[in-house]
């Protein structure tokens, strides 16, 4: 069977470990289903220290600037957060092509704590994607990425996995 091959390189990034076993586990399942379609590398980037003697904004303040140290600069900076454009599976999986055919060759996708992101952030970031309209714990949200990921890459490949 052809796969859909996507030369570009997906980052997905969040801040934390998942502290669910479970989550991790069906986290884990799709790191290792992404790189058949796409170079994928996923980043957990370590929680910040004394987190609960911080305020919401010095929280999201410290996590950028542990993001910002992270990612290269000038590399496109995408989030997913509550307040980005909506998507359906396919637009979804449409937006990874269009971003592939235009040549891209790195996209960092960024999935915040849970307060959100600063607004630094938002400034370096170029687009905001939301993946859901409800509110679900960030760690939730990066099993919700990867599976969307992954389901993207089997709808551009005409796998069955997305039935339409």
């Amino acid at each position: 069977m052809d796969y859909y091959i996507c030369p570009m390189h997906i980052h997905l990034c969040c801040i934390g470990k998942t502290d669910d076993n479970r989550l991790s586990s069906l986290a884990e399942a799709y790191c290792k289903r992404l790189p058949h379609y796409t170079k994928f590398s996923y980043t957990q980037l370590p929680d910040i220290k004394n987190r609960k003697s911080l305020t919401k904004n010095q929280q999201k303040e410290k996590e950028a600037a542990l993001f910002l140290e992270f990612i290269p600069d000038k590399e496109p900076v995408v989030l997913f957060d509550e307040k980005g454009k909506s998507l359906d599976s396919m637009s979804f999986a449409n937006y990874l092509q269009k971003k592939q055919l235009a040549g891209i060759k790195k996209v960092w996708f960024l999935i915040g704590g849970p307060y959100g992101f600063s607004s630094n952030l938002y400034t370096r970031s170029q687009e905001k994607i939301s993946l859901s309209s409800m509110t679900f714990s960030h760690q939730m949200v990066r099993l919700f990425a990867l599976e969307q990921l992954y389901r993207a890459f089997t709808i551009l490949s005409n796998e069955p996995y997305h039935h339409r």
